[in-house]
């Protein structure tokens, strides 16, 4: 008798299908297989394809090469390490170029304007470049300030396999003994217009605080954003805190090379890593580390790239609950130089894991996640004291403190180390341009008490959001830090220390606050209470909004007048691509 099929019977005899291989050449396959595409063959023949390269994954090695700044002028070879990764993991390197600027050599000037804007030329360029050319997976290498988010934003836009590798950090100069960096470059203008110095030594100074390759030295924008990818989870551990001209920097962009091809075949992907759990730990990093305010701008850049929803009031959530822990420039004593001697960030960023202060099960581009990243990492060396133990903190919540109050009602960003006081209350000296401002402070003008406004700064008023180092240094190297505060709604460098208060929103271009402004009104900063206002009425300010205009575009034509009319608000991150 034949047996009866039953429906158990076809289910063990129906054979089972194996799951699907995603497509590791999702895009270089429409760029290169066919007979139609023989064109395309031919040109990229031209360039160095052999037939054997057609049938791997393409690599687009995006380096921000170019002699423009110290900061960048030895990418290149950076670039031809990591390509030289990729093709060793069976892949096809294809390296090309995006801009630099150099804010160091613009900052002041009216071609910091541009400084911003480069962020977004930086990401259109590489979403444009990877875009057309069908790369499956990117390494991007940043060096300088704007850059680096700008590489980021340019890779969660796209979201194929990416590693970022940060360029390096420069080592220091040296001026009697003394370590010296491009800051105290800055801070020595304010000394000699003080009489402190000679101008035989600020020349001394000029000219050797900057000996080499490499980003700014102390934990300024370059080091913060470096070490805040790192904490994200973008970069392979260790890259954050590593000599441009070092071994170790070879090996981290050979490492990327090959753990692109890595992430192409897992298949993880930007989305999978930069999570609003990956942007708290880039947050608490930046705190931990006294980093920039500068991040707070980028951090809320990227995340709206990638579709995260972050905030201003984030920083403030997460910031009662980290401290200040590590005693670096521009507020501490120590350079990025010595930060690596000890062992870099990883040793913190494990004391951090430990007290439940960072996301553990957060993926990362090793395709492991960062509990496991940290798993063998030993503690710093027991003779250090630039990074403190938790129960020892430097500051006991964040230097970062986002400010509201009636004079900015949307927020802004204040970098508050403790050590000029927590409170500020002053008399506001108003200008229309950082220039004129620096020319009051250098010559005397500006006095103890003072509270410097500079506005029509922001980045639809600059256009541009220019960074104001060249003041509050020169009011640092005046000695004025602790008795001058200093107000604007363009943003700071990550070199600016002091009673400084930037990111003011609604800039004054757009009828906020700050543009109401007149010299004699009373303003108080209160980091405790995290406001910022000024001692008038609601009826007072209504009756000088309505005498306000809006000022004419200061550029009508090219790239700034374009960032001016597309550009959000400073605290939805300055990004140009905002879709609400």
């Amino acid at each position: 008798m034949p047996v009866k099929k039953t429906a158990i019977t076809k289910t063990t005899q129906k054979k089972s299908v194996a799951p699907k291989k995603h497509d590791i050449r999702q895009y270089s396959r429409q760029v290169v297989d066919g007979d139609d595409r023989a064109p395309s063959r031919s040109m990229l023949r031209a360039v160095g394809f052999e037939d054997a390269d057609f049938k791997k994954p393409q690599i687009g090695i995006a380096s921000t090469w170019s002699m423009v700044t110290p900061c960048n002028m030895h990418i290149d070879k950076l670039a031809e390490d990591a390509a030289a990764g990729a093709d060793s993991a069976r892949g096809k390197a294809v390296i090309f170029n995006t801009i630099t600027i150099s804010d160091g050599i613009s900052m002041g000037s009216e071609g910091m304007k541009y400084s911003l804007v480069s962020r977004e030329v930086i990401a259109d360029s590489i979403e444009t470049v990877a875009g057309c050319e069908g790369f499956d997976g990117l390494v991007a290498i940043g060096g300088c300030d704007k850059n680096m988010p700008g590489c980021m934003i340019g890779l969660a836009r796209l979201n194929r396999p990416s590693v970022f590798v940060y360029g390096g950090t420069i080592m220091p100069g040296c001026h009697k003994g003394k370590n010296t960096d491009v800051v105290s470059v800055f801070e020595a203008v304010g000394a000699q217009a003080q009489n402190k110095i000679s101008k035989k030594e600020l020349i001394q100074i000029e000219k050797t605080a900057i000996p080499g390759p490499g980003s700014c030295g102390g934990m300024y924008t370059a080091n913060t954003m470096a070490s805040a990818i790192e904490a994200m989870g973008m970069s392979l551990p260790g890259s954050s805190a590593q000599a441009a001209i070092s071994v170790d920097k070879t090996k981290d962009c050979v490492e990327a090379g090959k753990a692109v091809m890595k992430l192409l075949k897992a298949n993880i992907r930007p989305k999978d890593i930069m999570t609003k759990k990956a942007f708290e730990n880039a947050i608490t990093m930046v705190i931990a580390l006294g980093g920039s305010t500068n991040a707070v701008l980028h951090l809320l850049a990227m995340a709206s790239s990638i579709g995260v929803n972050l905030k201003l009031d984030d920083f403030t959530r997460i910031g009662k609950r980290v401290p200040v822990l590590s005693d670096l420039r521009p507020s501490g004593k120590a350079m990025m130089s010595d930060l690596i001697e000890i062992g870099g960030i990883l040793p913190l960023m494990k004391m951090l894991l430990d007290a439940g202060m960072l996301h553990g099960d957060c993926m990362t581009v090793t395709g492991k996640t960062l509990k496991q990243n940290l798993a063998k990492v030993k503690p710093y060396p027991k003779s250090q004291s630039i990074v403190h133990a938790l129960n020892d903190p430097i500051k006991k919540d964040s230097h970062l403190v986002i400010l509201k109050g009636n004079l900015a009602p949307e927020g802004s960003v204040a970098k508050i180390s403790g050590k000029e006081g927590l409170k500020f209350t002053g008399t506001a000296r108003v200008f229309a341009s950082e220039e004129e401002a620096l020319k009051r402070i250098l010559d005397g003008t500006i006095k103890k008490g003072d509270v410097i406004v500079v506005r029509y700064e922001g980045p639809i008023g600059g256009p541009g959001m220019r960074e104001m180092l060249s003041p509050t240094a020169a009011i640092m190297g005046k000695g004025l830090g602790e008795d001058v505060a200093f107000l604007t709604d363009g943003r700071f460098s990550g070199g600016s220390h002091g009673f400084v208060v930037g990111h003011i929103t609604p800039e004054a271009a757009v009828g906020g606050p700050i543009g109401l402004l007149k010299n004699g009104d009373q303003i108080t900063i209160d980091a405790t209470k995290r406001e910022i206002n000024v001692k008038l009425s609601k009826a007072e300010l209504d009756k000088r909004r309505q005498a306000w205009k809006t000022p004419r575009p200061k550029y009508k034509r090219g790239v700034l007048a374009k960032y001016a009319k597309l550009v959000s608000s400073a605290s939805k991150g300055a990004v140009t691509d905002l879709n609400d």
